[in-house]
């Protein structure tokens, strides 16, 4: 661990600043490096939470699952379930006891490899010269995902386990996720958290290994991609690899160099499994907030009724994210991402209370909530863009029937789509 158990926060290669934390108090404490404040460079990095000060900041309401006592746009780097659990085995598997090592600790083992343009030191290094067999990394996650399944079977060596490790980790989300690069022209597939290169499209690629399940989450989520992209809503380019695994260009990555990103969690500092701030009318205000142009508020909007009429009650406030324009020293909406049926079609669920409440409602939302919304920012032509999201689930129940989703699933799915009067 580092000397005085501090780390340092680094972004577009400047050295932003140091971060501590106090086990004891379950508190953290960040201070800006007084040469890059001189430098006036990056204003608006952290918009909230953090001051842009030269005296160090104690951030000591933060000790929850979500945060880990730190503060928020820091926690956006830490992995969440998927990543934690092949964290933890990684560890064990160097005899290590996951349970000792501090959050300081792990954003080190992030390193440079995490999300976004955020940066932390030291770092344990890994080689970029490791090619991937994506079929070993995918037996490899199914056994580690397999309750019943010993983890010290023969394939779950060190090796592996690092490979798993260097791309697991730096992904998100409760879903089996691995980073990838491809080469441009030659095709070949390394670790896609470890090097940033124009020569490479950079995917985050969802496996589709269960085997709990009669059809596949992967082939649904990428007809959603399909309806939601024809209907205007902004996402980065997808497909499917070998029709088992959801593939999406990062966003994180453009054009060979780093971008920063921060989830709206990240930036304000609401918790997402809160129910009393998630609210699709703090996603607006926070567009208000950052001065985004409006067309990213009529976005936002189009993503709302979207994701209402095609059941996506996931809809949380981590599963929106903020793009920073180092240029121009300007924040607006990314792309929209983890856009899917959130439901079990299986078990033909009819209502489920929504992530986001939308004019203080969770379930049973109808166009007169709709309304309140698009009166409060401004959005014109409200009614044609709820019209233009129910028509396509028409094409999406085609689309669905193409890509080889089961007849019952995408019956069932469609039955629960919520459409206005």
């Amino acid at each position: 661990m580092a000397k005085n158990n501090l780390i340092t926060v680094y972004c577009f290669g400047e050295e932003i600043g140091r971060l501590g934390f106090d086990e004891n108090r379950g508190a953290s404490f960040f201070q800006y490096n007084e040469a890059f404040l001189q430098t006036g460079k990056y204003q608006r990095l952290f918009p909230l939470i953090i001051t842009r000060i030269k005296q160090t900041q104690v951030f000591d309401k933060y000790n929850n699952d979500t945060f880990r006592g730190l503060p928020p746009m820091i926690a956006d780097s830490l992995p969440d379930l998927f990543g934690n659990i092949i964290f933890k085995i990684w560890i064990e598997s160097a005899d290590r006891n996951a349970g000792k090592i501090s959050v300081l600790e792990q954003l080190t083992y992030v390193g440079s490899r995490g999300m976004g343009a955020l940066e932390y030191r030291p770092s344990k290094l890994v080689s970029s010269d490791d090619t991937i067999d994506i079929d070993e990394i995918t037996e490899v996650v199914r056994r580690v995902l397999d309750q019943k399944g010993q983890v010290s079977a023969p394939q779950l060596d060190h090796a592996s386990l690092l490979n798993i490790f260097k791309i697991g980790t730096s992904a998100g989300g409760m879903r089996p996720k691995i980073l990838v690069s491809e080469h441009k022209t030659q095709g070949t597939i390394i670790a896609g958290d470890v090097i940033v290169d124009d020569n490479y499209n950079h995917y985050l690629v969802k496996l589709g290994i269960d085997d709990d399940v009669k059809y596949s989450r992967e082939l649904v989520e990428y007809s959603y991609y399909l309806a939601a992209t024809r209907n205007g809503i902004e996402m980065t380019e997808s497909k499917m690899i070998e029709n088992k695994h959801f593939a999406t260009l990062r966003f994180d990555r453009v054009a060979g160099k780093k971008k920063h990103v921060l989830t709206a969690t990240g930036i304000t500092g609401f918790d997402y499994t809160e129910p009393k701030v998630s609210a699709y009318e703090n996603l607006f205000e926070l567009l208000v907030y950052l001065k985004c142009p409006h067309k990213d508020v009529e976005q936002m909007f189009r993503r709302m009724v979207f994701n209402l009429v095609f059941a996506n009650h996931d809809d949380h406030l981590k599963n929106h994210s903020f793009l920073y324009d180092e240029e121009q020293d300007e924040w607006g909406l990314a792309p929209a991402y983890d856009v899917t049926y959130s439901l079990n079609p299986e078990l033909n669920i009819k209502t489920k209370s929504r992530a986001l409440s939308v004019n203080g409602k969770r379930t049973e939302i109808g166009i007169e909530d709709v309304k309140v919304i698009a009166q409060k920012y401004t959005i014109k032509n409200y009614k044609g863009v709820i019209e233009e999201v129910q028509e396509s689930t028409l094409y999406w129940k085609k689309v669905a029937s193409e890509v080889g989703i089961p007849d019952t699933i995408r019956d069932s799915i469609f039955k629960n789509f919520a459409l206005f009067v």
